[in-house]
């Protein structure tokens, strides 16, 4: 490459620290090099008290310091400081994870202990549902705390329900706890069909054997479900042109963190809002998310009846500050907000907040796995409406589905694993789900061969999910499953793969990737590119520091024609592109 695109690392340490100090300080305070190419220099810093620590450019100087004595810094990665929200390749995904990621999980005090509830750890004869799900409701009506399962193996014969605000599920240590899982979706709530036609199961990608959604979401989902409704999944539900208008919203470009609203009497500090963006005629919004230019003005979007369902794109973020009619954001604005979409801010389901579940294995009981898209739902953990939620230290085995991500943001998986007979999504996040952070997560080999007309994913994204990230992981199969329904600026980074899985999507879904994925220092142990080395397929992204690939089984084609705007870097390179891990040096940002 160039050296407009990469440096070897050479010029001296004090000049390298003063530059990446500069950076960094100019970043946190709104200076020149955060405000270039933005019209409001004040909306496009961070929010006041992320400047008043003062820690961001002292994390830069020690990253670059790092970056000189151990590796090659990419060119993406200088341009990036200079312009950290706005970048054309490569997302802000500094905040992704519970409370923006920048703080520890909570360690809530104990409320509850399901032996008191009735709960036996008797090696599967008991069936412990039931006590348990009485000991998270108690829990809910003291206004949040720990449920706490002590080791051993406890039988579950339904579903576990959280649904209700900062309460958590905590085991011994995923080593020491297990919840022993007998029946499956099918069997407890009934064949939840898809609502697109067909006899598909929508278990193939929804609902978890451990669902933490907020109480009355759950039961209306249940309840359409026996009544084959069918019901729409996001932070909306079904009846999506009834909640109400808290405020319109002005113009802004993608990356600010202050917007103006047209009234301010009803938002405060610490309220979670939804900023919706409708799409209009020309599928102007769509194109936005795709990038634009003449490749996704060329695109056909009116056919692709599952992609547009999914609008008006639906974000959820924290209001931070009210200062008159400006309101600062949590994140960063991660789109455009322009007249013809009718930006505003919303009310929505009610969330769930501040729950998790820690320290426990979810073990299914050992079935085959069902043929493609007939799953009969023994999945695993879900998080449905839920925003700064967690999972920490858990293990699901013999799952049809195993971490799911449905309509959910700013939620942490943290040392998570999938583990047993071989799964169909090993994680997925879909429905709108947006900010998510997952890192230190294994994917195991399967442990009995892989049954005729089945599939494996991977760490799928898909229905315009945005800004998620995966960091820190182990695959030892699957694939970086981009699902269609045009998911856009999510990451994947310091990731080890052996990419021997497939994508899935149907057409109707639209194209497979929006602008700005970035895949960064990715190793591939069996040289496959499919949906790793994406800079031939996925528009405006950036593919930094990975194995020498090349092509075969899975094969796509670039929805979009023309130049694609991508970047490529480091190729057939790993573990000396620094940063090595590039969310946690935009964190340090």
């Amino acid at each position: 490459m160039g050296e407009e695109h990469e440096e070897q690392v050479g010029i001296g340490r004090r000049g390298l620290i003063g530059s990446a100090v500069a950076v960094a300080a100019a970043a946190v305070t709104g200076g020149p090099a955060a405000a270039a190419g933005r019209p409001d220099a004040a909306a496009a810093g961070p929010p006041a008290e992320a400047a008043a620590t003062g820690t961001g450019a002292a994390s830069a100087a020690t990253g670059a310091a790092r970056s000189e004595a151990h590796g090659r810094v990419p060119g993406l990665w200088r341009e990036f400081t200079r312009s950290p929200f706005t970048h054309p390749q490569i997302p802000y995904v500094g905040r992704a994870g519970f409370r923006g990621g920048t703080a520890r999980l909570p360690r809530r005090p104990v409320v509850a202990d399901v032996r008191r509830f009735g709960a036996v750890a008797d090696d599967g004869v008991t069936d412990c549902a039931p006590a348990i799900n009485r000991a998270i409701a108690a829990a809910g009506r003291a206004g949040g705390g720990t449920v706490l399962i002590p080791p051993g193996t406890f039988r579950i014969d339904d579903l576990i329900r959280v649904g209700h605000s900062n309460v958590v599920l905590r085991g011994a240590g995923s080593d020491r706890t297990k919840l022993y899982a007998t029946r499956n979706l099918t069997e407890l709530i009934g064949v939840y069909g898809s609502r697109y036609g067909g006899d598909k199961s929508s278990w193939s990608w929804a609902g978890g054997l451990i669902w933490l959604a907020p109480t009355a979401r759950l039961d209306s989902l249940v309840a359409a479900v026996r009544a084959k409704a069918w019901p729409f999944e996001g932070w909306t539900g079904n009846r999506r042109d009834e909640w109400e208008t808290l405020t319109t919203v002005a113009p802004a470009p993608r990356g600010s963190w202050t917007v103006t609203v047209t009234d301010p009497s009803r938002l405060r500090a610490g309220r979670l809002v939804l900023l919706r963006l409708a799409d209009d005629a020309g599928h102007t919004l769509l194109e936005h998310m795709a990038g634009g230019g003449p490749g996704p003005e060329a695109y056909y979007w009116d056919d692709k009846t599952k992609l547009t369902s999914y609008v008006p794109y639906e974000w959820p973020v924290r209001i931070t500050r009210v200062r008159g009619r400006k309101v600062t954001l949590e994140r960063p604005l991660p789109l455009d907000i322009r007249p013809e979409w009718d930006p505003r801010l919303t009310t929505h389901v009610e969330p769930l907040t501040g729950s998790g579940v820690e320290g426990l294995t979810l073990e299914a009981v050992e079935t085959p796995q069902s043929p493609h898209l007939l799953d009969k739902g023994y999945n695993g953990v879900v998080f449905q409406c839920a925003y700064d939620c967690w999972a920490d230290d858990v293990v699901v085995r013999h799952v049809d589905n195993g971490f799911g991500l449905v309509a959910a943001s700013a939620c942490t998986l943290r040392r998570t694993r999938v583990a047993g007979r071989g799964s169909h999504h090993p994680y997925f996040c879909r429905e709108g789900s947006h900010d998510n952070l997952v890192e230190d997560f294994t994917i195991e080999q399967r442990t009995v061969p892989a049954p005729a007309d089945t599939q494996l994913h991977g760490i799928n994204v898909e229905g315009l999910s945005s800004h998620n990230v995966w960091s820190r992981g182990d695959m030892r199969m699957g694939t970086f499953d981009s699902h269609r329904g045009m998911p856009f600026a999510n990451v994947r980074t310091d990731i080890t793969v052996n990419n021997n899985g497939r994508h899935g999507g149907d057409a109707s879904a639209g194209p497979l990737f929006g602008a700005r994925f970035t895949h960064w220092n990715v190793r591939v142990t069996n040289s496959r590119a499919g949906l790793v080395k994406i800079d031939g397929l996925a528009p405006y992204s950036a593919t930094v520091g990975i194995s020498t690939c090349t092509e075969f089984d899975q094969i796509d084609v670039p929805d979009f024609t023309g130049d694609l705007r991508t970047r490529l870097e480091l190729y057939g390179t790993t573990d000396v592109v620094h940063p090595r891990n590039l969310y946690e040096a935009q964190r340090d940002l």
